[in-house]
């Protein structure tokens, strides 16, 4: 009976409201909803510490940017009658120490890294836990505390703390109680969907990211006038509230209330009975495979899976990439002048959720491209080539108009966010249900933190070099991006060949591929539902 103390409080209250079972169907809606929000309120909680750049730190804003160097790719289009507009907007907000010196902009990429290392770091252990204990109340436990200590940063605006220490102490428990969410929503979403249309199916779930991304912009830009400790306050208690809804109302496991695992082999699932041989029937088949009786793999075995060091590798350098973006999109936007004019730190974090739009759009199209081509690492790969034009257009022109900046910024978000949308979902999922774990989903967890923890660690570096790098130039910010995109797609190039070949010999000769193909898949090719 140990699984039934493994149901949701909230799911147990509507069964004896309601009389009778839901379907799987149904079961499927409410994972796929639960685990959205969830994620939602994860990259929210996120995004606060991009909104509030300028605020901390207005020292080297407008008046400085005057001086940008010329851009090998085009003359940046600044007016110099903006100067003293911009010298009189920072005259008026000193900023907050420590943010505020002439290490200020070092400092604010000191707490981005030190969020996005621990998160990181704490990624690899996560994903071993998330397969070791039950991932509802783990999951749980690390958006509560992540909603503490994102709304402990906050506090220090009205506790009137100016201790470097104290900001970096909070971003760093910060993110390892995030490092335990991706892992999570990945391992419960494998547990309860096979790979058919997994690609699409995950590619419109993962559209939670951006989701996210713009739900914190829009939280944290709309009470900054009342402080910037509310911008963290607000999403500190959105993933809070989100937390106590996942442990109301996520069924992690379908084998705990009385469903088949997709990945085994007899594969269907029993249907939710009503009368008492049934329900027998279902409980035997509950406790027999319960999600507490199966073994994790270990880190290295996972390693040796087919395809998740390449991924990984690959994910380092798209991550690199989208959290660049993620963490200084709004303060590059309050530093660059469009159409000769700079807009305030709100208008910059709103127009920045536009990158997140088209972010959701390229998880889905990447989604259904590599369902249709059944070709991940293809998909990926283009997408990240694609990519490097699409900065290099979005730099040389973005300043033009307001229209041009929209519209370039929104393809960028696209070519950038669908491949590590891509990678870090349905390719994660593939990897972690691969035939040589024998249908164990008990490797999803610990998969998808090697691959995601990996790309953490680009995650943590690129937001890091652009605090460096952006006090320069933005030019050189925008190089690294390119390099960063450039090596993410060409660390997948084994995969890539693999793929090609394997469609032309299916195209030469079938029979034969049925027999010898399996051995030169790089990823899980589902012969199952």
């Amino acid at each position: 009976m140990s699984n039934h103390r493994r149901n949701p409080p909230g799911i147990i209250l509507i069964r004896s409201l309601r009389g009778k079972d839901w379907t799987l169907k149904t079961y499927r809606y409410v994972v796929l909803l639960v685990t959205f929000i969830a994620y939602t309120s994860y990259h929210a909680s996120r995004k606060p510490s991009s909104i509030v750049k300028s605020v901390l730190d207005p020292g080297q804003n407008r008046a400085n940017s005057i001086g940008f160097r010329p851009w090998p790719f085009g003359q940046l289009f600044i007016q110099s009658d903006a100067a003293p507009i911009a010298i009189a907007i920072a005259a008026k907000n000193k900023g907050w120490a420590p943010f505020n010196g002439k290490d200020g902009t070092w400092r604010l990429g000191a707490i981005d890294v030190a969020f996005l290392g621990s998160y990181a770091m704490g990624m690899y252990g996560a994903g071993h836990l998330g397969d070791k204990l039950d991932l509802r109340m783990f999951l749980t436990t690390g958006m509560v505390g992540s909603g503490i200590f994102v709304g402990l940063f906050g506090m220090g605006y009205f506790w009137d703390i100016h201790i470097f220490s104290f900001y970096l102490a909070m971003q760093m428990v910060a993110g390892l109680f995030q490092a335990t969410g991706w892992p999570s929503v990945v391992a419960v979403i494998g547990n309860w969907f096979g790979k058919r249309k997994r690609g699409l199916i995950m590619g419109v779930w993962n559209a939670h990211t951006s989701t996210g991304n713009i739900a914190g912009s829009l939280l944290a830009a709309g009470v900054l006038q009342y402080g910037w400790g509310w911008s963290f306050i607000l999403p500190g208690a959105f993933i809070f509230v989100s937390g106590i809804l996942v442990y109301l109302f996520l069924p992690a496991y379908p084998e705990d209330i009385g469903f088949s695992n997709p990945h085994e082999s007899h594969g269907k699932a029993l249907a939710s009975p009503r009368d008492e041989e049934s329900q027998r029937l279902k409980e035997s088949l509950a406790g027999n495979s319960s999600s507490g009786d199966r073994k994790s793999i270990g880190l290295v075995q996972a390693c040796l899976i087919p395809g998740v060091i390449p991924f990984a590798l690959c994910l380092f350098f798209a991550k690199l990439v989208a959290y660049t973006f993620l963490y200084w999109l709004p303060y590059y936007l309050s530093q660059t002048a469009i159409e000769g004019q700079y807009m305030s730190v709100k208008s910059a974090g709103n127009l920045s959720t536009l990158f997140d739009v088209g972010g959701i759009i390229g998880g889905i199209l990447a989604g259904y491209v590599s369902d249709k081509l059944k070709a991940r690492a293809t998909t990926a790969a283009s997408f990240m080539y694609a990519a490097i034009p699409a900065m290099i257009f979005y730099r040389r022109y973005g300043s033009i108009s307001k229209v041009s900046n929209v519209v370039l910024m929104m393809i960028a978000g696209l070519l950038v966010n669908g491949p590590y949308a891509l990678i870090t979902t349905a390719v994660s999922a593939d990897l972690g249900t691969h035939s040589s774990l024998k249908g164990d989903s008990r490797a999803l967890a610990t998969v998808t933190a090697i691959i995601d923890g990996t790309g953490s660690i680009g995650a943590a570096l690129g937001p890091l070099l652009t605090g460096f790098l952006s006090s320069e130039s933005w030019d050189a910010v925008f190089y690294m991006l390119i390099l960063g995109a450039f090596a993410a797609g060409l660390l997948l190039t084994h995969l890539v060949i693999a793929e090609i070949k394997e469609k032309f010999s299916k195209q030469l000769s079938p029979e034969q591929n049925d027999i010898s193909g399996e051995a030169s898949r790089p990823l899980l090719h589902d012969q199952r539902r």
